[in-house]
């Protein structure tokens, strides 16, 4: 055999092994799954939770599989349709825009208090549903995606078959009743949030341009207070009244973990501090953080509830 014939075979042969490492089947990790499945046993209402270990190729799931309201967590799946569009040369990231007062939609973010006529871009638009999950600027986003039909047609073309954009979606007037905005199962939303981290959704460059605008939360009440400031996060947060959802990557010391934590039909639909929802989040991902980096065993500081000003969340 020929050297030229060797470096083909040794190239063809790595090509393989590099594709099997990848093909390979998530193996559950039993005592993780155990635990989670404890943690959550006397929750009132229903629980869905996917963790995957990026390193280690384990996973742990409850209800992973189960379609649970998305809430604002929706807003991960805008983001790829707008990202889509920019690919496909129909916008520019820093596409000037001009916002109409006419747009404002209540609740979450900042963009509702815009004066007419202010003068933006799609990127401030996009940083706005990300880290404050602005809900005017999301709609927005949503209808230069090419609105809840292209988002889900884009959705179902990268194999996501249960995640999907409900409101102001032509024929999916009656799920919207039942689920809302949009709908999703644990496992789904995980993995669109892997591939990103990956780089795989799309390319390498939108993907990190996604993963950058993902890492700059204003909601650190919950899951996130869990984790160590100085630790590097991605995340989405969603929340109605009966249903509080996160999703977060931690780039951990020991390994990238992801998980993504949701609720429905629960008992404690308050906007306390203490609701039942998000101290069970608190407290998976404290437990989660713990479990992947035993070493490194930390916890907020005395008095991040309460601050020294009296100032309470």
């Amino acid at each position: 055999m020929t050297s030229q014939a060797n470096l083909l075979l040794l190239f063809s042969l790595l090509i393989s092994a590099t594709s099997t490492v990848f093909s390979q089947k998530r193996q559950t990790d039993k005592e993780l799954e155990k635990a989670l499945k404890e943690i959550t046993s006397d929750f009132n209402g229903d629980v869905g939770i996917y963790v995957y270990n990026l390193k280690t190729n384990k996973e742990a799931a409850i209800n992973a599989d189960t379609i649970f309201p998305t809430a604002s967590v929706i807003k991960v799946p805008i983001l790829l349709g707008v990202f889509q569009k920019i690919i496909n040369g129909e916008l520019k990231y820093n596409e000037p825009l001009v916002y109409d007062a006419k747009r404002a939609y209540g609740g979450s973010g900042l963009m509702q208090f815009y004066k007419d006529s202010t003068q933006t871009d799609l990127r401030t638009s996009l940083a706005l549903m990300m880290g404050y999950s602005d809900n005017t600027s999301s709609l927005w986003n949503q209808e230069l995606a090419g609105g809840g039909e292209g988002i889900n047609t884009l959705l179902e073309s990268l194999n996501f078959q249960d995640t999907r954009v409900n409101s102001r979606t032509k024929g999916r007037e009656d799920i919207w009743k039942r689920y809302g905005w949009g709908q999703t199962t644990p496992r789904e939303m995980t993995d669109i949030l892997v591939k990103i981290r990956r780089g795989e959704m799309f390319n390498s460059a939108a993907s990190e341009e996604m993963y950058r605008l993902m890492t700059n939360s204003f909601y650190t009440d919950y899951a996130l207070s869990e984790i160590p400031p100085y630790v590097q996060s991605a995340s989405k947060q969603g929340m109605v009244d009966d249903s509080r959802s996160e999703l977060v990557m931690v780039n951990a010391p020991s390994g990238d973990y992801a998980f993504y934590f949701t609720t429905k039909n629960i008992e404690d639909e308050s906007w306390e501090y203490e609701n039942e929802a998000w101290e069970l989040s608190r407290e998976i991902s404290a437990f989660l953080w713990n479990y992947f980096e035993p070493e490194l065993t930390w916890k907020p500081a005395e008095g991040t509830k309460e601050l020294t000003t009296g100032i309470k969340y």
